[in-house]
This record gives structure tokens, sequence and C-alpha cells, in this order.
């Protein structure tokens, strides 16, 4: 079985395929200063609920975009599953051409996506995902990463809005009934809603007008899914991208050294 760890910077996926299939996952927040041995403990717990157990892996990948994390999380897989992880980034050849100044700073969560679109839509894809941060990629029909845009993600920008501005409550983010809001939190809510739905449709726009050519729009990322069916922008909402280019890239280096 194969453990896939995907660490973002707020929260931190614990997924587990058995050869054919995902058959269990579970999500923690992300903190820089975990030990393996909290990890372990955290994770027994639930692989016993799941009837598993920590002996039970021969295989780990771990990407994360949180550097000083991947010690802890290489030692989780070391002493614990008993295996040597395969790390996006160190030592995983992802099989995929990075068409960017510097390759270097591409993030092992933009190209494991890119990875993770391109097994399964044709042609060149825009790839959106909706985190702590949400990030707009172009992946060529060939699966090179051709590069993005980086834009703050809804979360930390409603943050913004209510640690800036005395008077702001904090609130939910969620699909308001009307676009002009007739008190605070509404407008806040339109705000953040419509000007994020604007902001997708905009960008989209502006990259299909630079690159001239047709683009499949992919998005993923749990943010992502509240945009679902509010705009006509995105092609397809796939909440599985980033586990299955893990898998994709766990496959594609079985039998290197």
């Amino acid at each position: 079985m194969l453990l896939a760890i995907e660490q973002g910077n707020t929260n931190t996926l614990f997924a587990v395929h058995d050869g054919e299939r995902w058959i269990a996952q579970w999500r923690a927040a992300t903190d820089s200063s975990r030990t393996a041995d909290e990890y372990a403990v955290w994770l027994s717990q639930l692989l016993a609920m799941a009837g598993l157990a920590l002996g039970a892996f021969d295989g780990c990948i771990v990407s994360s975009v949180v550097p000083q994390s991947i010690f802890n999380l290489r030692n989780l897989a070391r002493r614990y599953l008993k295996v040597e992880p395969l790390v996006i980034g160190e030592n995983a050849d992802l099989g995929i051409a990075v068409r960017i100044d510097k390759p270097s700073e591409a993030g092992a969560d933009r190209l494991v996506n890119a990875i993770g679109a391109h097994v399964v839509y044709d042609g060149a894809l825009i790839v959106i995902d909706s985190g702590t941060a949400t990030t707009f990629d172009v992946i060529a029909a060939d699966g090179g990463f051709e590069g993005g845009i980086i834009a703050p993600g809804i979360n930390l920008s409603m943050e913004a809005l209510h640690s800036a501005a005395a008077k702001l409550p904090r609130v939910a983010i969620q699909k308001p009934q009307r676009v002009v809001g007739t008190d605070t939190v509404g407008a806040m809510q339109s705000g953040v809603f419509w000007g994020y739905i604007a902001l997708i449709e905009g960008l989209i726009a502006r990259i299909k007008a630079e690159r001239a050519e047709p683009l499949t729009v992919v998005a993923t990322g749990g943010v992502a899914s509240l945009f679902h069916g509010a705009t006509n922008a995105i092609d397809h909402f796939d909440p599985d991208l980033t586990i299955r280019g893990m898998l994709e890239i766990w496959r594609r280096n079985q039998g290197k050294a």
C-alpha cells in the first residue's frame, strides 16, 4: 500500500492507496513544528480505526510546500513506515518539462497538479487550485508546465478584511443570495465571493487571449467547490487532482534507483 502525504500551507492530507483505489483520507492542520513521533501517534490511531497499521505500507510519497516540515515527514516514513519516501523536488522524477525561467521555483503542489490533470484531460489546460493561495497554471498539450499566476486565496482575503478594518466582522464564505448586500455581512460575502468569480473569469479570459489556443479549465482545492456551478469559465471540478498526480509520479518512479 501507498501513503501519499500532500502538505499545503493550511492543511496536510494523508491518503492511503491499496493498489487499486484510494481507501482512506485524513486531514490535519499544517504545523511545521510537528515531529515525526507526533505524526505517528496521530496517524496510527486513524489507521487503526480503518483496520490498518503503520507497518502495512510498502511506499510513501511526499509533496510539501513547507520546506521545514519535510525533515519530520521523511522521518515519519523511515522510522514508522520502514520505507524511504519519494519526495517531490528531491528524489522524484516527474517526467515532465518545466518551461519557466527558474524551474527550481515551481511549487511541488503546482507540478503535481499538472501531472494529475494531464493524465485525465486532453489538450492544453488551465489548472486552478484554490487554497491558501489561488494558482492558475498552464499545462501544455504534451504535459509540460508552462507557468502561471499566483493570487491571494479567498480565505486570506476575507481574513485581511477582518484584521485590517476594525468594524468588519469575520464571516463565513458562502454564495450570497444577491450581489448587492443590504448589510455588512452580506456586502462582505458578495465582495469576496463574486469578486473571486470575477478574478477567475477575468484571468482565464486573459490567459486564453494570450495563449490563442483551446484550453480546458480544471479547478481543484477545497475552496474551488464553492465556485462550482457559479461560473461557466470552469469546465471541470476535480477534487482528486492532486493525489492522482502523486499516484502517477509514484508509478513513474517505480524500479528507478
